[in-house]
């Protein structure tokens, strides 16, 4: 995953940063190392590649993840409660999940969107709930523009400032992919067990 997402940005510049930070505001897609390896492209680091700007870098990124988070926001509220029950599962976004952020939304509103949205893997599951949920578009885009702005600031910055030493942080994020992918199966078996427990009525769970 990283080395296709590197390649993309690499060979696509621009481009690829507006429409995988798009993806990532409604599917994990990676954005915290779109960002840093499009900043680190930005400081000329990478052989072969004239970067873009680092300003043009923040700001297609930010763009790219309002504009992503716009269309999940529309999705959830054209679809509602049917979609996520129907086709939520195919964001990642099942029945239970949705109604964890349906809880996060009642009690902390606004400054759940917000904090959301700089909290890794979170944050890509704000935007159809936001719909579904009916949270205020203006408010949700304006929130949304300001802490992915945050975001883009802060991993493109520190791209730039890694220029020549990306090769080790790139390496470093392939192992990420797979404690990822560690996490992910612990977690599917942690669910398993749960489930297998409850259908038995085990009263601890």
């Amino acid at each position: 995953m990283t080395s296709q997402l590197t390649h993309w940005i690499a060979a696509h510049g621009l481009l690829a940063v507006f429409v995988l930070m798009a993806i990532d505001a409604v599917l994990p897609a990676g954005g915290e190392l779109v960002m840093l390896f499009a900043g680190a492209l930005a400081a000329g680091a990478i052989a072969g590649h004239d970067g873009p700007s680092l300003a043009a870098v923040i700001a297609t990124g930010t763009l790219g993840y309002l504009a992503g988070s716009l269309a999940g926001w529309t999705i959830g509220r054209a679809g509602g409660r049917a979609f996520i029950e129907r086709r939520g599962r195919w964001l990642h976004i099942g029945i239970e999940r949705f109604e964890r952020a349906e809880g996060w939304f009642d009690r902390y509103g606004s400054a759940f969107v917000f904090a959301g949205r700089l909290t890794p893997l979170v944050r890509s599951f704000v935007s159809i709930p936001s719909g579904v949920l009916e949270f205020p578009l203006g408010r949700y885009a304006a929130l949304t523009a300001a802490a992915s702005l945050i975001w883009c600031l802060a991993f493109a910055i520190a791209g730039y400032a890694l220029g020549s030493n990306w090769d080790s942080v790139h390496h470093a994020f392939r192992y990420a992919d797979y404690a990822a992918v560690v996490v992910a199966v612990l977690a599917a078996s942690a669910t398993g067990v749960i489930v297998v427990r409850r259908r038995h009525g085990d009263p601890s769970t």
